[in-house]
This record gives structure tokens, C-alpha cells and sequence, in this order.
């Protein structure tokens, strides 16, 4: 193809990606504005706000990875969009339900012992694991069933996947898992103490049956759990971090109604950018037009560049759209140009490390045999989950 040629594709793949990226700001707004809407949920539940983020980062991932490796696939050839048993497809969806299941699991656990040792108040561990199954196991089938819809019809349309998975799947996810979150929590303290015993029992019972049915199905997907859920599980640990960070800032967040508008849609598009990264890089080093060197080369520095151009465009409109919902809710606000400033330092500062980050992971995992498409998405969801609590709490307490 000609240089002119590669710069038309380019400037296509990046318009397509900002569409992707704007329609999902909207969106995530929204998610945001729920959010917001349940600050008193968040402060009676105690512990509810530390799966917030985890939860979201760990449909995304999963999601994410789906679509990343349905992609890569695409390329390579291997992609048929049929569910024959034994395929791509069907491999790939049971490993995803497989992933749901035990990562929901470890972050009913997780999130309670954290609070315990971090000295956070937080509800009995037992009603945690029970929301944090329930919700995560139906959040994550709506995203799986989106994320194969997103996938066929690209392949069909000859959209490429890359550009479009990760702001589509992030931005469901945080649409889907808030709300399913919150009434889970509601209705599963709503039943008497006596009976969530039981129904405790009937889940986890359920959930093993359905274990059990994927790995058994899906071997083909087998090799994924495998090369997946060592990674997941720590990340997990992460996510926590990461609402613990909320967590202890509750109260801020929650008198400037503005700011806990501004999470989710901060998170997820930062999540979204990095998602674009890591499948553009993963799908590069499966074509051999990007070198896994450990000093970037080629078109790496066009995609970093690329990246810092959508959080130039996306931070700006996030943060007034943010403002924008806040006075329609009748919450306060620190003021347009305090939220402005606010996401756009964050949203600068998170994406000069997701652009390290991203690179070093798909490079050491594609040098060291493992496929970068596994990796990639998790680490960066899970890495911005933290380092963009840190970052959005530090630069508010600087700005306000």
C-alpha cells in the first residue's frame, strides 16, 4: 500500500475510533449520573462503592479480551461469526463465561477483606460475595451477548473491531454493571438473614454447574482460562484499591455531586483509549508489522500520538457534559472550567502511563509466547481503575 494510502486508512481507523469514542462519552455520562443519583445507596451499603470499580474493570476486561481476540481472529482468517462447537466463537464465549464466574467470586472476597484491613466500615463478607456474584454473572452475560453482536456485525460490514470494541464494550459495561450493582445489592439485603443462607448455597451451587458446563464444553477456551485468570485475580486486587481510594473520599465525592458524575466516564474513557492501544498493538504483532521490541518503533509513536489526541478531544467534553448533567440533577458543581482542568490533567497524566504500560505488556507477552490480546486489556483497565482514582483525587484536591 502507498504512504498515501496508509495515512487514508489511518485517518479513517481514527475518525471511525472517535465516533466509537464520542458516542460512548455520552453514554458514560449517563452511567456517571446514575451513579450520582445512588450517592445515598453508596453511603448506606457500606462496601458497595469498593466493587464499583473492580466490577466495571472486570466485565470490561473480560468483554474486552472477548473482542480483542474475536478481532485478531478476524485478521488472521480464522473468523467465521457461526457458533459451531469447537470454533472461535463458541471457544472463546466459554472461557468468557468460565472468567465472569470466578472473578465475580474472588471480588465478593476480596473487597471485604480489603475494607476489613484498610479499616473501611463495610457489610457482612457473606452478602458481598452474593451481590458481587449475582450482579457480575448477569452484567457479564449482557456484555458477552453485546460483545458478540458488536463482533459479528463488523465482520459483516467489514468494520474493523479494533477501533470500535473496547469504547462500545467499556461504556455498556459501565451502563449495565452500576445499575445491576445497586439493585442487587438492594433487593439481596431486602431478604430476610435466614433466607440469603440458602440462597447463597443455590447461587454458588448454580454457579459451579455453570463452571463446570464451560470447561467441559469449551476446550478449546480452556487454554485461555488458564493463561487468563492468574492475571485477573491480582488485577481483581487492584480494582479494590481502587474503590478503597473512592471509598475513603466518599464524602468529598458525594457533597460536589459533579465529581461522582465525573468516575465512571473518566475511567472508562481512558479505558476506552487504552483498549483501542492494546488491540491495535496486539493485532500488529500477530500481523508482524510491529516489532516487540522493548524501545517502541514504526507506527507505535503514531498510536501514542493518536491516544493523547482523543484525551485532548474526549477529557474537555467529558468534564462538560459531567457539569452539564450535574445542573440538570441539581447537584453541585465546582464550576466548567474546575472540571475542565480537573479531567483533563488526570486524563493527560493517566494516558502518558497507559501508553508505557500498554506497550510493555503486549511486547513482554507476545516475546515471551503468550498471546498480548489475553493481557493487554486487563492490565490497562485494571492499572487506569487505580492509577486514575489516584490521579482524578490528587489533582481535585490540587484544583479545589
Amino acid at each position: 500500500m502507498s504512504q498515501a494510502g496508509v495515512q487514508g486508512r489511518e485517518r479513517r481507523l481514527f475518525l471511525t475510533g472517535l465516533v466509537a469514542l464520542l458516542i460512548s462519552t455520552g453514554v458514560a455520562v449517563v452511567a456517571g449520573s446514575y451513579l450520582s443519583s445512588i450517592s445515598d445507596l453508596l453511603t448506606l451499603i457500606p462496601g458497595l462503592m469498593v466493587l464499583v470499580p473492580p466490577t466495571i474493570n472486570m466485565r470490561g476486561s473480560i468483554s474486552g479480551v472477548l473482542a480483542s481476540r474475536l478481532s485478531s481472529s478476524m485478521h488472521l482468517g480464522e473468523f467465521s461469526g457461526t457458533f459451531e462447537q469447537g470454533g472461535v466463537l463458541a471457544g472463546n464465549l466459554h472461557a468468557s463465561l468460565l472468567l465472569t464466574i470466578a472473578t465475580a467470586a474472588a471480588l465478593g472476597v476480596i473487597a471485604p477483606l480489603l475494607s476489613a484491613i484498610t479499616g473501611l466500615p463495610v457489610i457482612g463478607a457473606s452478602d458481598l460475595v452474593l451481590i458481587s456474584l449475582v450482579a457480575g454473572i448477569l452484567s457479564g452475560l449482557v456484555l458477552m451477548g453485546f460483545t458478540v453482536l458488536i463482533s459479528v456485525l463488523s465482520y459483516r460490514r467489514g468494520v474493523d473491531l479494533d477501533m470500535i470494541a473496547a469504547p462500545a464494550v467499556t461504556t455498556l459495561g459501565d451502563l449495565v454493571t452500576i445499575p445491576v450493582l445497586a439493585m442487587t445489592a438492594v433487593a439481596v439485603l431486602a431478604i430476610p438473614s435466614s433466607i440469603r443462607v440458602g440462597l447463597s448455597g443455590i447461587i454458588l451451587a448454580l454457579a459451579g454447574v455453570m463452571s463446570i458446563y464451560a470447561w467441559v464444553a469449551g476446550r478449546r477456551g480452556r487454554g485461555i482460562v488458564q493463561e487468563v485468570l492468574p492475571l485477573l485475580i491480582p488485577l481483581c486486587v487492584l480494582g479494590a484499591f481502587a474503590g478503597i481510594a473512592y471509598s475513603a473520599s466518599l464524602d468529598r465525592l458525594v457533597s460536589v455531586g459533579a465529581l461522582l458524575i465525573l468516575i465512571p466516564p473518566f475511567a472508562g474513557i481512558c479505558g476506552s483509549i487504552g483498549g483501542i492501544l492494546c488491540s491495535r498493538l496486539g493485532t500488529g504483532m500477530h500481523l508482524g508489522v510491529i516489532a516487540p521490541t522493548i524501545a517502541p518503533q514504526g507506527s507505535v509513536a503514531s498510536h501514542f500520538a493518536q491516544a493523547y489526541l482523543f484525551t485532548l478531544i474526549l477529557m474537555p467534553l467529558m468534564a462538560a457534559l459531567a457539569h452539564l448533567a450535574a445542573l440538570v440533577l441539581g447537584v453541585s458543581s465546582p464550576g466548567l472550567l474546575a472540571m475542565v482542568t480537573i479531567a483533563t490533567a488526570a486524563g493527560l497524566g493517566v494516558i502518558t502511563m497507559v501508553n508505557g504500560i500498554a506497550y510493555l505488556t503486549a511486547t513482554l507477552s507476545f516475546r515471551y509466547g503468550f498471546d498480548p490480546d489475553n493481557f493487554g486489556i486487563p492490565v490497562i483497565t485494571s492499572a487506569i481503575d487505580l492509577l486514575g482514582a489516584v490521579a482524578l483525587i490528587t489533582v481535585i484536591e490540587i484544583v479545589l
